[in-house]
């Protein structure tokens, strides 16, 4: 333990006095000498700036006790060497700073509608052919998106299509999500047609369930290459077109509950991984294109109904299971995801960005 220092006007100092000099760390304690008798902070701490003449802080060597948590470096000056310290150097000037982009107000106009709608938004969805993507893009389509346009691998089915009959303004560009120079030809494509692009959801992904011990490289790279890389490209490519149309525009990134907890009923670690990657990842992305009105969230699904998840409902157990860990005992549509998605995209959440949404109806059997 380091006993509290006595802060002491120099023509008191007499005899020999242990000055404090630099401490080893990295976590600034700027302490104000500018009046007598000020005391340093109770250990731990990290690393302190002395300033302000006329002052030396007092530590009778008796009195000094190494701590494991902390070190310190400690300089013996004589009796003469107190009568005339030497004031602190003045500082350099600090070189002038690169000229930076202003910021883009998050505020809302004056203008504004209050309405959670998307009138007026051109929304892009990765993954949108089929299940989730292709739930998110009717519900965007019911709350009045200008367009919504799938960028998918596949060919369009059967449901696209169907879909497609009721919403004009549902559109296909043939994308590849782990080609940076796909991503961008798609959303280029988006900005030639329409004009603009306001929101992406990064939603494409895949899954694979096994036990951990067997998974491969191969099988490692495919799901990371997919479902982390591609969303990264995705959100990068896109905020920069918004940067450079001046577009306060929204990205979305589906994640799951399983970067959360263990999926119980069909683990898979690294499918998991990927997916707290992507939650994770909309954090920094939030904090970092703030500055240009750009929000970034995620939303993380439980069990939903889709092709990806139909041997769910046929386990044996499944019955048994609803009973014992209770929630909703189905799975969910796709489009009861959509509201979430309809939420973050609109101007409705302008001062919400960097959270992720859990939508797990049945969240107790993870």
């Amino acid at each position: 333990m380091l006993r509290e220092p006595r802060c002491l006007p120099r023509a008191e100092i007499k005899g020999y006095d242990a000055v404090l000099h630099p401490t080893l760390g990295a976590w600034p304690i700027r302490v104000d000498v500018a009046q007598n008798n000020r005391q340093l902070p109770s250990p731990p701490f990290l690393h302190l700036n002395i300033e302000g003449p006329g002052h030396l802080y007092q530590f009778p060597h008796p009195y000094i006790c190494f701590s494991s948590r902390f070190t310190i470096t400690i300089a013996i000056m004589p009796p003469a060497a107190t009568e005339n310290v030497p004031a602190p150097a003045p500082a350099a000037a600090a070189a002038p700073k690169p000229e930076a982009q202003p910021y883009l107000s998050t505020m809302p106009s004056s203008d504004f509608s209050w309405q959670i709608t998307l009138a007026n938004k051109v929304i892009a969805i990765t993954g949108a052919n089929r299940g989730i993507g292709l739930g998110i893009a009717e519900v965007c389509l019911a709350n009045s998106a200008k367009f919504v346009y799938s960028f998918d691998l596949m060919e369009p089915g059967e449901d696209f299509a169907e879909l497609q009959k009721r919403y004009s303004n549902f559109r296909y560009i043939q994308t590849d999500v782990t080609s940076e120079e796909s991503i961008e030809n798609a959303i280029n494509k988006v900005i030639e047609e329409t004009g603009r692009i306001d929101g992406l959801v990064a939603n494409a992904g895949m899954t694979k369930h096994q036990p951990a011990l067997k998974f491969d490289r191969e099988q490692l790279d495919k799901l990371f290459n997919l479902n982390v890389f591609g969303a990264y490209f995705c959100a990068q490519i896109v905020a920069r077109k918004f940067i450079e149309l001046g577009i306060k525009g929204s990205i979305v990134m589906t994640s799951s509950m399983t970067s959360y907890r263990p999926n119980r009923a069909a683990p898979s670690a690294p499918y998991g991984a990927t997916k707290a990657a992507v939650r994770n990842m909309c954090h920094t992305l939030a904090m970092e294109w703030s500055q240009h009105g750009i929000r970034v969230n995620s939303i993380s699904p439980g069990f939903v109904r889709t092709a990806m998840t139909y041997y769910v409902e046929k386990s044996p157990d499944w019955d048994l299971k609803m009973q014992y860990y209770g929630g909703m005992p189905r799975l969910a549509d796709p489009r009861e995801l959509g509201g979430a998605y309809v939420y973050l995209l609109s101007d409705a959440s302008s001062y919400t960005t960097g959270i992720d949404i859990p939508i797990a109806g049945i969240v107790g059997a993870w």
